[in-house]
């Protein structure tokens, strides 16, 4: 595998970015990682690593790069509710237009990497990061072929980039993957979302994962669970097996 971290330039300065993708057989399909709330760290790294070792050239961009944040590990010790409360503040600081300039800089620098395919690309996006892997489908319609939701929050929303109306004019294919215990998520919002692509039969499907919680897929967090966990790994190497080959 060849790993590098890169400062891609953007309108807002320049998004450091873990790039990783196979040695031989170049170039890869792309898929971009979005990370969750709790920023970058070697969960993740970890993540994209397995992502690529099925043949993929993943970035895995740091989100928080216009408040000067990296890792939160880095930041000064708090207590723990000023901690959560800080990395709140960090995650209210983005937003989706914010994230789709960032996008078409990725894509810019992957368009550009002979590493990277020109071709079918995808996109994961994790808890906060869901509704911009969903806004990057419809962002970029003719080059996002699958996007993935897992665990995302504010599915459904009265804003005009809620992932629920994004998702009809995207043509990617589109996973939702949904933690049946989520207070970010509730099971209200799911029904919602799913009633939403049913009506306008999206090529999209919005699976709930029972029994778990937000969170399920991160190895490192407590509310981990193993078998869903690997479900949803089974659901993104399916899709994208399907969408980027």
């Amino acid at each position: 595998m060849i790993e590098q971290t890169v400062e891609i330039p953007t309108k807002a300065g320049a998004v450091t970015t873990f790039i990783v993708h196979p040695e031989r057989n170049a170039p890869h399909p792309l898929i971009l990682f979005f990370m969750d709330a709790p920023a970058i760290r070697e969960e993740l790294r970890d993540m994209a690593r397995r992502l690529a070792s099925a043949g993929y050239y993943v970035m895995l961009p740091n989100l928080y790069y216009r408040r000067g944040v990296m890792e939160l590990a880095d930041l000064p010790a708090l207590p723990e509710a000023q901690a959560r409360e800080r990395m709140f503040d960090l995650m209210g600081s983005l937003t989706i237009p914010l994230v789709m300039d960032d996008t078409d800089a990725l894509l810019d620098f992957a368009d550009r990497d002979p590493a990277a395919s020109p071709g079918a690309a995808g996109a994961v996006g994790y808890c906060m990061s869901g509704q911009y892997a969903i806004n990057a489908a419809a962002s970029h319609p003719e080059r996002i072929a699958a996007a993935a939701s897992i665990y995302g929050v504010q599915l459904v929303t009265d804003q005009a980039d809620s992932p629920h109306l994004a998702a009809r004019k995207a043509r990617a294919e589109l996973y939702f993957g949904c933690a049946e215990v989520d207070r970010w998520a509730p099971l209200e919002m799911v029904e919602a979302l799913d009633q939403s692509v049913r009506s306008n039969k999206l090529n999209a499907e919005v699976e709930l994962y029972a029994g778990v919680e937000h969170g399920f897929a991160f190895p490192q967090r407590a509310a981990y669970d193993r078998e869903a966990a690997e479900r949803h790994w089974e659901r993104l190497f399916a899709l994208f097996r399907r969408r980027l080959s």
